[in-house]
């Protein structure tokens, strides 16, 4: 399913107001995972990163924004969230090049080239057994219709020998995630996100390296908020979520 055109949008503001980036109304928004995922890509200047993807460019440029002189291609099936990644970046100034197209049919200038780092929120739920959404946009890019498995193989071929792969992806989908990634990839490490201390995760953060051995590594989890409860006003994120979403600091990987 693709989306219509998006037309009623807004800007939001992204770590810490530092970027004001157009997002629809009504449809697929990124937030929080989309800052995670660029805050746990150790990128330096002079890379080149792809993202698998990009929906209106907040991953990319939250990473633009913390590494000065990185070199972004962000591939973006919807052609309205497409247009708004590509407008995002030219108001912020920031180097992304957005390519609209299926990423299991990249065009030759997609194809032709390697990147040192590939990173990706891919849609969260399986279609066969889960409902849909009301809104197209949000629907295709929530709902699976890219099997999960392909997400992680066109990432793999995309990337230098070396390079690294950055996933962030519901904790249910764990296995699929696992399983993919350990076909073709190696030095795999796990990052769990709980919400609260004592709480199950919710979200993963995968990083794996192409061509690389080395043993699994299941970290503690982050916990993003402070307190067993949500009490009164204010977002109760931890120290070091609040570098991170409001500072645009990176996330340290534990060792």
């Amino acid at each position: 399913m693709r989306a219509e055109p998006v037309t009623a949008l807004r800007q939001d503001g992204f770590l810490g107001g530092r970027l004001a980036l157009w997002q629809p109304v009504a449809g697929y928004r990124a937030g929080i995972d989309a800052v995670l995922l660029a805050a746990a890509t150790p990128a330096r200047a002079g890379q080149g990163v792809l993202e698998l993807g990009c929906g209106a460019g907040v991953a990319s440029l939250c990473l633009a924004a913390r590494v000065p002189g990185l070199s972004l291609t962000g591939v973006e099936l919807q052609p309205a969230y497409a247009a708004l990644a590509g407008r995002n970046a030219a108001e912020t100034g920031l180097p992304l090049e957005v390519v609209t197209a299926d990423l299991t049919a990249l065009p030759p200038g997609v194809k032709a080239r390697s990147y040192d780092h590939v990173i990706m929120n891919p849609p969260y739920f399986r279609r066969d057994c889960g409902s849909t959404a009301p809104d197209p946009g949000r629907e295709t890019a929530m709902g699976e219709a890219t099997p999960l498995a392909d997400w992680v193989a066109v990432a793999a071929r995309r990337l230098r020998p070396g390079g690294r792969l950055t996933a962030i992806q519901r904790a249910e989908r764990l296995p699929d995630l696992l399983c993919a990634a350990a076909a073709v990839f190696g030095a795999i490490e796990l990052l769990p996100l709980a919400p609260r201390p004592g709480r199950a995760a919710k979200l993963v953060l995968l990083a794996a390296r192409k061509g690389r051995q080395g043993p699994f590594r299941l970290h503690p989890p982050l916990v993003l908020h402070e307190g067993a409860a949500h009490l009164g006003d204010g977002d109760s994120y931890t120290a070091e979520l609040t570098d991170i979403l409001r500072h645009g600091e990176a996330l340290s990987w534990p060792g």
